[in-house]
């Protein structure tokens, strides 16, 4: 949503880090630029409340109505992410893709964790709440490697030295 919004679109009342604006359209045009195909959603699963029994509803991404929030990715997103995950060589997942905890808005996050066993290539998880979405979905087994450590497993993707690792090398 910190996305969207920095690229002028209605979020509702979903959270954004308004922090991260400049940050989020530098790295659009840094797609841009290099010819990357930054996927972002095309479709949000909304509701007026967070709360499991909240009635859910489709707007297009970036059209959130005042009142109402993102809960999940939509049917089209669903689909096009899926394609993407199954054909790619690699996949590094960190986060759900909605309130996998609340059934009417889990089906995004179940999309992604089919996709990602799926996936011919190597499929990382990171994080807490997706190794738990995995774990749910019985996928475990079916994934190249699976990491409650997400920011760990982020720092490591940058490069970053991390110091778990860094005292194991010292000589």
């Amino acid at each position: 949503y910190t996305f969207m919004k920095a690229m002028g679109g209605s979020v509702g009342t979903s959270m954004v880090d308004e922090d991260k604006f400049d940050y989020c359209r530098e790295v659009i045009e840094k797609a841009k630029k290099r010819n990357v195909n930054l996927m972002l959603p095309l479709d949000t699963v909304i509701a007026s409340e967070f709360a499991p029994d909240s009635e859910p509803a489709l707007c297009k991404a970036g059209q959130i109505p005042e009142g109402m929030m993102g809960m999940d990715i939509g049917e089209a997103t669903r689909a096009a992410y899926s394609s993407a995950i199954r054909s790619a060589g690699t996949v590094i997942w960190n986060g759900p893709m909605g309130v996998f905890e609340f059934p009417a808005f889990s089906y995004g996050t179940r999309a992604i964790a089919d996709a990602m066993a799926e996936c011919k290539g190597t499929a990382i998880v990171g994080g807490g709440d997706s190794v738990a979405a995995v774990e749910q979905y019985g996928l475990t087994s079916r994934m190249s490697h699976v990491s409650t450590g997400g920011g760990a497993t982020l720092e490591l993707i940058e490069g970053k030295e991390l110091p778990g690792i860094a005292c194991l090398l010292d000589k």
